[in-house]
């Protein structure tokens, strides 16, 4: 496929985006930035976030595990569906009752402000680690398929386009990105159903066929009954349920776009449109992975067992290279597929990009110049100064973003999914905690405490899953990592806790 071709999509790509941008941002405020201004259409919000929720290592990543793993994902998202339900109805009632700007002002209501300084810099932890890992996956593919060819390198590839994400960021916030992850999401939806409907076609089969060819090969492999791996039903199930609350229900980046709904009966309408349609997409997305591995039999590729490093490696082999994993989909667009399949797939892959960077740098600014700086308790200051230390915080994360690309770049493993699912493990956590003790307690805490038990839960629990199939009789954590830590670090809590006090006035 002509490198010089896909670049320019890629430009053209960037053009539209910063044409929308341009018109939404314009008479943009700080009000604008944060919350848009409160007028966001509901069923806008629930269609663009898909794209935020699923993001570019769903788009990668999620096909890839299915070789190995069958359908295993899907058991967290049934999990997802659940937790959906108990943000709609728990969280939200909530944060508009408060009218909260940022999400984390709930803590320092109820439980005081170490405890809202805590919550909120584990979220920035959260997101700036969630976000830079997706960013990271599609620079990879980016550079390694058409940007190399055109001598452009990696660290060149990360600074453009963390720069072109601040232009059409930097003004319009959360009022922009609504409107623009909306075209993001239909372009990556577009992108999934013309691969799939290319795949079927080129296999000359029907869905009925081509489902059938996938349960032969034992692809759409579902449910683990086996208790003692980290796979097992119930633990994917558990997980993906928790998972939701805290990377959703409890992160700014998700909230911010629903609390920019004018009322919580449309929010609520939002977030359980989301919880439906991401199990449909994710579906689909897993479906995607089989007929990609069986569209790579049908040209040569077989599955191996082979010894690697004095360990038995589970591989797809195609031409002598192991694609299983990440690289399946990119290379089997770009090297055994037709062009415009590599163009859709370009198109699709920087749609799936953007709705998480984007949405993740302007929820980042937002929560330290909420809660850390203060920003909107600074009476004294102009419109014109906020938005002067706005622009300031937003472009110290780009960096931050971009050091944080490097850093994946050194420690990838091939298959990023399970990595990103591990760190929400361990830094969400702790924001799980706080909000379960705030809202299901009367008690309040020794806030100087609250952030030795915060990095102590984490700790204790990074031990744990170090040694997990020895200490717990071939016991292996899985993704309910999440709910033992965030348990670890309620019991902390109640051990620093106190009754009465005036900080239960917000129950």
């Amino acid at each position: 496929m002509n490198s010089v071709l896909l670049f320019s999509i890629i430009i053209v790509y960037f053009s539209v985006l910063l044409g929308i941008a341009f018109y939404t941002s314009r008479h943009s405020d700080n009000e604008s930035f944060f919350i848009g201004n409160r007028s966001s259409k509901w069923w806008l919000v629930a269609f663009g976030m898909i794209g935020t929720s699923l993001s570019g290592m769903t788009f990668i990543s999620v096909p890839g595990t299915v070789g190995k793993l069958g359908f295993d994902y899907f058991q967290v998202v049934i999990g997802y569906f659940l937790g959906y339900f108990a943000v709609a109805f728990i969280l939200l009632p909530l944060y508009y009752k408060l009218n909260l700007t940022s999400i984390y002002t709930y803590l320092e209501s109820r439980l005081g402000n170490t405890s809202y300084k805590t919550g909120a810099l584990f979220f920035i932890l959260s997101r700036t680690l969630g976000a830079t890992l997706r960013l990271y996956l599609v620079i990879k593919v980016l550079e390694k398929f058409v940007l190399a060819d055109l001598g452009i390198s990696f660290e060149v590839t990360a600074v453009v386009i963390l720069g072109l994400i601040l232009l059409y960021t930097y003004r319009g916030g959360v009022k922009t990105i609504v409107w623009t992850d909306t075209l993001q999401t239909t372009f990556m939806l577009l992108a999934l159903i013309t691969c799939v409907g290319y795949i079927v076609h080129s296999l000359n089969f029907d869905m009925a066929g081509a489902w059938q060819a996938m349960v032969d090969k034992g692809f759409t492999k579902l449910v683990e009954s086996d208790s003692l791996k980290a796979n097992f039903f119930l633990k994917q199930f558990l997980g993906g349920a928790f998972i939701t609350i805290a990377m959703t229900g409890l992160d700014q980046e998700m909230m911010q776009k629903n609390i920019s709904v004018s009322n919580y009966k449309d929010s609520r309408k939002n977030m359980l449109t989301l919880s439906f349609l991401q199990m449909v997409v994710v579906f689909i997305f897993l479906s995607l992975g089989g007929l990609l591995y069986l569209y790579g039999m049908s040209k040569g590729g077989s599955f191996q067992h082979v010894m690697v490093d004095g360990k038995d490696t589970f591989q797809f082999l195609l031409d002598g290279k192991n694609i299983i994993g990440d690289d399946l989909f990119p290379v089997l667009a770009f090297k055994y597929m037709p062009p415009f399949i590599s163009i859709i797939f370009i198109i699709g892959l920087i749609s799936a990009l953007f709705p998480s960077a984007d949405g993740a740098l302007t929820a980042l600014t937002s929560s330290y110049c909420i809660d850390i700086m203060g920003l909107r308790k600074q009476t004294g200051l102009t419109e014109q100064e906020q938005k002067r230390k706005r622009l300031i915080v937003h472009n110290t994360f780009a960096v931050i973003f971009l050091a944080c690309v490097f850093i994946f770049r050194a420690v990838d493993n091939g298959s990023l999914i399970q990595l990103l699912l591990v760190v929400a493990g361990y830094t969400y956590g702790p924001l799980l905690a706080l909000f379960a003790f705030g809202i299901f307690t009367k008690l309040s805490v020794r806030n100087e405490l609250v952030p030795i038990v915060c990095i102590a839960a984490p700790v204790a629990c990074y031990i744990l899953k170090q040694n997990d199939k020895v200490w717990l009789g071939g016991y292996s954590i899985g993704t309910e990592l999440l709910i033992i830590n965030a348990a670890l670090t309620f019991i902390l809590l109640l051990f620093v806790s106190r009754k009465g006090g005036p900080l239960n006035a917000i129950k």
